[in-house]
Order: C-alpha cells, then structure tokens, then sequence
C-alpha cells in the first residue's frame, strides 16, 4: 500500500495518504470517541456540547498516552485490552442471538428497493476497507517488535492476521444484523446504530445494560483508535518533517477538535468524501488478486481506478446540495440509482485495459551495455 506499484508511486502515495486522513483524524479516529460517547455517556450524561467535550479530553489523552509507545502496543492491546474487547462483544452477540427485543420489523423502502447495493453503499461507512487497507504497518510493526524480520514470515502473519480479522468482523456483523433487525420496534427507523445498539441494551439488561455497553464500547473503541492513531503517525513520519511522537500528538488533538462535531454531523459529513473514494479502493482490492493475469499490471489498474474515481465524485456530488449542478444524463447511469454508477464504466475500461494489454503484450526491458 505505501507505494503501490500498480498504479504508481505518486498516485499510490497519493491514495495512501488520503486513506490514512480518512481512517485518521479526519473520520473514522473522531468517529470512535463520539460512538462511544453516544452509545455509552450520552444516556448518562446528556447529550450536550460540553460532556462530549469532556470525555473527548480524556479519551484521547488515554490514546495519545499508549499510542507515544507502539513498542508497547502489543503488550497493551494484545494482552489486555483485545480479550477484553472479544469477550465483551461475545456477550453483547449471544444476547441478540438469545434474547431478541421483538420481532422483525419491515425494512425500509431502500432495502426493499434494492436491498444489496443500499447495504453495498452503506458499508462505506464502516470504513473497514480502508482499514485495511492502512492498517497492515501495524500488524508488521507488531510482529517485528517481537523480532520477526523475515519476509515470508511478516506476509505469513499479516495475511493470518487479516483472515482473523475477516472472521471476527463477519461474525459481529451477523450478530448486530440480528440485533437491528429485531429491535426496529424499540427505536425511529432513521435512528443511528448508536441508538438502536443504546435502545436493545438498555431493553435487554435494564439499568446495568448502560454501564456494561459504555465498558464495552469504550474498550472496542479506544482499541481502534489507537491502531489508527499509530498507523498514522508511522505513515506520516516517513514525508513530514515531524517525529513520531509530535505527530501522535497532532494526530490526537485534531481528531479531538473534530470529535467535538457529534456523531450524527460526522457521518454526513464523511458520505460524500467515502462515496467518491471507496470505489477505487474497491477496484485496487480486487485487482490486486489478479496481477499474474497482466502482462503489465499498471495498465489494467490504474486506468480502472481512475474511472472508478470519475464515477464515483459523481455519485458523492449526488448526495450534497450540489447535486443539481449535475448534468442531467448523470441522474439517469446505469446503477445510479443505487449509487453505484462507477461500477458498470469500471468494468467497460477494465475490459479495455485487458485487450490493450494483450495487444501490446509484456514490456520490454532495455538492457544497457
């Protein structure tokens, strides 16, 4: 990811840097404080300005704190704070499974539209593409402060790491589809998921639901923000002038100040911005599977990426007020009504690239005498 052949060292420092701001200060890192926040202080505290201010301080000073150290990060993470997190959200997933708040409520008039591309489109804001796409310095960085310095063994452990994590998240998926769908009753159906998760634990385990969710989501929270919080000022450090620690600093008060703006703001404020840069993040991920097909890979992925970017500032502009500066041919692309425009010329031009790549054949390496 940190130079990204396929597409160019520029362009990949360039995408590398834009993930890293979306899954750092900008989005997902302040996204943490305020998730937790308002599904485990808010119902507590109030909902107010002042409050998230508060334990926005304290929690980033906490992730500041043990992201100064990444030494340290494994022993944090590894030994305390991830079996706490993985218990904790074991529990919180056997209960939905077990004890459901109701039944099944209809879905909204989007899924019952087109059920796959609105969840397709909305999982662009989990932003766990992103994720990891960024975070694979962390899990290197890990394995070799534990004195892994082989090759083979580092891909051994980040690919073992990444089927871990795909597993994990699969299975805390299914368990909050459960948990959504049979606790529309309790909530609006345009409440946040941090209202409904709120709403089916208080339901569920009464008055000690709200201590027991504020642990739980304080601990997945700030096990996440500190990941990102270290990928981040690693990456950084390697273009700016700035130490590692002073950009762990920037890094956290930033993502502080913007934490400040309250969940509900954040998450419009991020659509746009992750509808117009997941589709090429999207067409990197899946092409990469493919790069023995090519007789030169860039020709097929770089060219993919940038129709997918083209299309996919479209589709962001589309959920902005700026929408109707838009010619008129744009509302009417195929899958554009299911935000998905940038797939269908995505893979017009990948069909291009891959002929053009056949005509042109292997590259020619010029030997110099």
């Amino acid at each position: 990811m940190r130079s990204a052949p396929p597409i160019g060292k520029v362009a990949g420092i360039v995408l590398a840097t834009v993930c890293y701001l979306a899954v750092g200060p900008l989005f997902a890192t302040p996204r943490t404080a305020t998730v937790s926040f308002e599904m485990g202080i808010a119902p507590l505290t109030g909902d107010g300005a002042l409050p998230l201010f508060i334990y926005s301080l304290i929690y980033f000073t906490l992730v500041i704190g043990v992201s100064l150290y990444p030494g340290k990060l494994l022993d944090t993470v590894g030994h305390f704070l991830a079996p706490l997190k993985i218990i904790a959200l074991t529990v919180l997933g056997v209960a939905a499974l077990v004890w459901p708040a109701g039944g099944t409520v209809p879905a909204t008039a989007d899924y019952q539209r087109a059920a796959f591309s609105s969840g397709f489109v909305n999982g662009y804001l989990t932003m766990d593409t992103l994720g990891a796409l960024v975070f694979g310095i962390v899990i290197v960085n890990a394995a070799r402060s534990r004195g892994v310095d082989n090759a083979a063994l580092l891909t051994r452990y980040t690919v073992l790491a990444g089927l871990i994590a795909g597993l994990g998240l699969t299975l805390v998926y299914l368990c909050l589809f459960k948990l959504g769908a049979g606790s529309g009753a309790l909530v609006d159906q345009n409440a946040n998921g941090a209202a409904i998760l709120h709403a089916y634990v208080q339901h569920t385990f009464g008055n000690m639901g709200s201590f027991f969710l504020a642990a739980l989501i304080f601990v997945a929270c700030m096990v996440t923000a500190v990941g990102l919080t270290c990928a981040c000022a690693e990456f950084f450090a390697q273009y700016l002038p700035l130490s590692y620690k002073t950009l762990v600093f920037i890094l956290g008060l930033f993502s502080m100040v913007v934490s400040n703006l309250g969940l509900s703001h954040l998450i419009q404020i991020s659509i746009p911005v992750l509808t117009a840069i997941y589709p090429p993040c999207i067409v990197l991920v899946v092409l990469s599977f493919t790069l023995n097909w090519w007789n030169k890979s860039s020709r097929i992925i770089a060219p993919a990426m940038l129709i997918s970017l083209l299309f996919g500032i479209v589709d962001a502009i589309k959920t902005t007020g700026f929408k109707d500066l838009l010619p008129a041919f744009s509302q009417h692309l195929p899958l554009a009504d299911q935000g998905l425009a940038w797939l269908p010329p995505s893979l017009v031009m990948l069909l291009i690239a891959a002929v053009v790549d056949r005509v042109k054949g292997p590259e020619q390496v010029t030997v110099h005498s």
